[in-house]
């Protein structure tokens, strides 16, 4: 244990001293002034001295800035301020100590020091230490704790996000994020945009090449469409079987919007995936519906939905790897 003793008398400074080592040979260092204390404890420094500190005995009648003043720099110094100050108090420091301990000292010792009082008060306010640093700890580990469990939940929740097969996002993100980015799209009367995917003759794809090749396809489909996608308010998901979705929800126009449905389209086309079930071009291709809305009154993000579907709908029944751009929403550009 180190305890610092901060005494203008050099005759008390080492009578303190000799009885902190007489018993317990205490780690003892001397200051006999508020500088030389200051000096030690690092205050006023920009680099604070590594001192492993764990008691401090000040005398009340330090000559200026005085003990009730060096107490309160002492307990304002965020480094020092859970080290317990046991008061030196003569005669004329006795009416000081309310105000002593209204600034942070545990304690006090009256002078002339007697022995058995200055151990017992000294020994006091060390058990304080001990259990103060005790309690830091266990909050220091909590806190640990706390933000592993954080990290821990938050990384739970993006995997409730994810789709297992292919690692895009899945339909619970999509549900949560439309519903969200509609309403921001609403308050900021900005576009968002709703591209639904299916590839086409999936189906067929599964019976001829088996279900192991199929979950393959779809893992490079999903790669394919989310590395197509370029800004962060962009997402690639995979919205159940063969089916995909791409939600567009920073601001962005109509042809803009038909570009990135022709860019997922071509880069999936280009992954030049063999499938002999497609009967018009022999490998893997997409069908593109898109809709594009300004949210307004009377207009629902199920309705975006709609268009969309429909408009993926039309374009199978155009003869599919192409891409169908929904008419119909009331919107402004």
């Amino acid at each position: 244990m180190r305890i610092l003793v901060v005494d203008v008398s050099v005759d008390d400074r080492r009578s303190i001293i000799d009885i902190l080592k007489s018993i317990d040979h205490f780690e003892v260092t001397p200051a006999g002034s508020a500088q030389e204390a200051y000096d030690l404890l690092g205050i006023g420094k920009e680099t604070i001295p590594q001192i492993q500190l764990d008691l401090i005995v000040l005398d009340m009648e330090l000559s200026p800035p005085g003990g009730l003043a060096v107490c309160r720099i002492i307990k304002e110094s965020n480094h020092l301020k859970d080290i317990p100050i046991i008061i030196l108090a003569g005669d004329q420091g006795v009416d000081s100590l309310a105000s002593a301990f209204s600034l942070g000292a545990i304690d006090y010792v009256r002078k002339p020091v007697e022995k058995m009082d200055l151990l017992t008060r000294v020994h006091s306010g060390l058990r304080l230490k001990e259990e103060m640093d005790i309690r830091k700890a266990r909050e220091q580990e909590l806190l640990e704790v706390t933000k592993k469990l954080a990290s821990a939940n938050q990384i739970l929740r993006r995997m409730a996000f994810l789709d297992g097969l292919t690692g895009i996002a899945n339909r619970r993100f999509f549900d949560e994020i439309f519903q969200k980015e509609w309403r921001r799209a609403a308050r900021s009367q900005s576009t968002i945009a709703l591209i639904l995917i299916d590839i086409d003759f999936f189906k067929s794809f599964n019976d001829r090449y088996g279900h192991q090749a199929g979950d393959d396809c779809l893992k490079q489909v999903a790669k394919a469409l989310e590395s197509s996608l370029k800004r962060p308010g962009d997402h690639a998901i995979r919205y159940g079987g063969e089916e995909f979705a791409v939600l567009l929800a920073e601001e962005i126009s109509l042809e803009g919007t038909r570009k990135v449905a022709e860019t997922l389209r071509a880069n999936v086309e280009a992954l030049g995936l063999t499938h002999d079930g497609n009967p018009v071009h022999g490998h893997v291709t997409i069908s593109v519906g898109v809709a594009l809305a300004r949210p307004e009154e009377g207009l629902s993000p199920q309705s975006l939905v709609t268009q969309a579907d429909k408009a993926l709908y039309e374009a199978k029944h155009q003869g599919r790897n192409r891409i169908v751009i929904a008419s119909g929403l009331s919107t402004s550009f």
